[in-house]
């Protein structure tokens, strides 16, 4: 018999009073009896609101997402858009996606909001996550929520919230909503709804984020060329099928096929075992139909539709799955070549990326002139550079993890609009007597052949949590010295801000956000870094490698022996 621990027992104790449904007690106290490792684990902490929101399995409990915790959080954020807009009526959008439970939540979420004061917009049924972020300046609004968990298992449901400029919670509002939800009781949630002030939304909104994202993504091809291209899409279950599909329309590709068997929006993701594009299992189904039609480009996207995956005939003709530093590159200098060709690179324009992201994205800006901008991992801190910087303008900018975002009008990943772009630069390429592929691997002939690999490695339970802290702190305290083979000769402890080099000793500040992330540099260029998700129960470990590539006959070669280089870094590290 698993004994429960008093702290934890008098956390669940406080779920049994009257503030709580009676379903709810019920659920709890045949748990106590018959399932008291589950309930430990649903209350041992509170589920936390991080610097963007929320994510984590559904049910009851503080570490669980639902109606109490979900309530709890849009309490505090009403509390704190009064407060942030006192002359005003706070407006605030709220979308959801295909998952189990996301329309009663999104609808709960409404209700509090409402029973608070505040306007609500609600979209009448699921919409890509990047069409929330669209929304919010749309129509004028303080802040926005969409209800997802993105690529986490059907188990998994969250929160994310932005604010006015469309992007997600930043400094100093992340850390003041916080403070404002941690200070509040279950007792203090609002949950009568005024009806009067939800307005549901759809076909206008809709209309006006397609084609914007057909303006925002479309790169110069001609009619011919989108006519002799030829698209397989899969939605993965997911969202995109809302907007994907109607946006390539609207652009002018009529050769699209979409895998049927995962077109229907669907929670359970019955299909797949992980809906998340950068699985290569994700996309087997649209593979299978791409080698059926003879398709030139596959893309898939996550349930939220802000990543999306690539694959692309290779130089023998075979669909080859690119990772997200290789899409993120290709689409980086596609739109600088249509800028340059504009006449608008003046100096005043900057792409950006993460620190966990391609270090070949510093050698592309370099050569069109252009500033590469490096945050932390999260687009949130992309879409604060273009609210920081509002002299210069954004042109484009992603993360290793399968996510761009074109130009402001979002700001967030768009796996809608990238979809295009990434469609356009298949079409302009093809048209040109070339290709995606070949094209990617001239700006590794031009720039340096660069190969990323993230191994991530899941620890779940109150236990694999403690096992990811621990990890971090003995890296920090023992750091590395040799990496297979190669002398590190910097580490930076972005939870420090130090950058340390390792032969002169010499130590400088990061100017970035604290976070958990540590990163070695070697004698011989690679890098990598570590980090713990903050989404999943997961610790994260980037490789980057890379050489010259003489010519594009030495592709497969060259590839081989970075691919066999980073192996050899992970197995050094015991990764592996």
């Amino acid at each position: 018999m698993i004994h429960i621990e008093p702290t934890i027992l008098e956390r669940i104790n406080a779920w049994l009073t009257p503030a709580f449904d009676k379903e709810t007690q019920a659920f709890i106290k045949d748990s106590i009896a018959n399932n008291p490792k589950d309930i430990q684990e649903s209350f041992y902490k509170d589920l936390e609101f991080g610097t963007g929101g929320m994510r984590g399995v559904m049910g009851v409990g503080t570490n669980r997402i639902n109606k109490y915790t979900l309530g709890k959080s849009t309490q505090g954020l009403s509390d704190y858009l009064h407060k942030s807009f006192p002359n005003e009526t706070p407006k605030a959008v709220i979308a959801y996606d295909c998952r189990h439970n996301s329309k009663t939540l999104a609808k709960l979420v409404a209700d509090v909001f409402s029973a608070n004061g505040i306007e609500v917009f609600l979209f009448e049924d699921l919409r890509a996550t990047p069409e929330l972020s669209f929304a919010v300046k749309h129509l004028n609004c303080h802040c926005g929520i969409v209800l997802t968990a993105s690529h986490n298992p059907p188990e998994y449901n969250g929160y994310k919230v932005y604010w006015q400029d469309g992007g997600q919670l930043v400094p100093p509002h992340d850390s003041a909503v916080i403070n404002m939800i941690n200070a509040l009781d279950y007792t203090d949630i609002k949950f009568e709804a005024n009806d009067s002030l939800i307005t549901y939304i759809g076909k206008d909104v809709d209309d006006a984020f397609i084609n914007a994202s057909v303006e925002k993504g479309s790169v110069g091809a001609t009619q011919e060329a989108k006519d002799n291209l030829n698209i397989v899409f899969t939605s993965l279950h997911g969202t995109s099928i809302t907007a994907v599909p109607e946006t390539l329309k609207r652009a002018g590709y009529k050769n699209v096929h979409i895998v049927k068997e995962q077109e229907v929006p669907d929670g359970a993701f019955p299909t797949v075992k992980s809906p998340n594009p950068e699985e290569p299992a994700a996309l087997k189904m649209a593979l299978e139909l791409a080698d059926e039609v003879n398709a030139d480009i596959v893309i898939g996207t996550d349930p939220d539709c802000d990543r999306l995956g690539v694959a692309v005939r290779n130089a023998q003709g075979e669909l080859q799955l690119l990772n997200g530093n290789q899409t993120m590159l290709m689409m980086v200098d596609f739109l600088l070549k249509q800028w340059k060709a504009a006449g608008k690179i003046v100096g005043k324009e900057f792409i950006a990326t993460t620190i966990v992201s391609t270090p070949m994205l510093n050698k592309l800006a370099d050569a069109y002139g252009v500033d590469n901008k490096i945050v932390l991992t999260g687009f949130k801190w992309i879409a604060k550079l273009i609210h920081d910087f509002p002299e210069l303008d954004f042109i484009g900018g992603g993360e290793e993890s399968f996510g761009f975002m074109v130009g402001d009008f979002v700001r967030d990943k768009d796996a809608v609009t990238s979809t295009l772009l990434a469609c356009e630069i298949a079409a302009i390429t093809k048209s040109k007597g070339s290709s995606f592929f070949n094209e990617l691997v001239t700006l590794y002939t031009e720039h340096g052949f660069y190969k990323e690999k993230l191994v991530s490695i899941t620890k779940k339970g109150i236990e694999g949590a403690a096992e990811i802290k621990q990890m971090m702190i003995d890296a920090k305290e023992n750091p590395l010295k040799i990496i297979n083979g190669s002398k590190v000769v910097k580490f930076e402890d972005y939870n420090l801000s130090i950058a340390k080099n390792i032969i002169t000793g010499e130590e400088n500040s990061i100017d970035v956000p604290k976070s958990n992330v540590l990163i070695y540099y070697t004698e011989d260029g690679s890098q990598i870094a570590l980090r713990p998700s903050g989404t999943e129960p997961k610790i994260k470990f980037y490789v980057s490698v890379n050489t010259k590539l003489n010519t594009s006959e030495d592709f497969i070669k060259t590839e081989k022996a970075l691919d066999q280089k980073s192996e050899d870094i992970l197995k050094d590290m015991n990764l592996i």
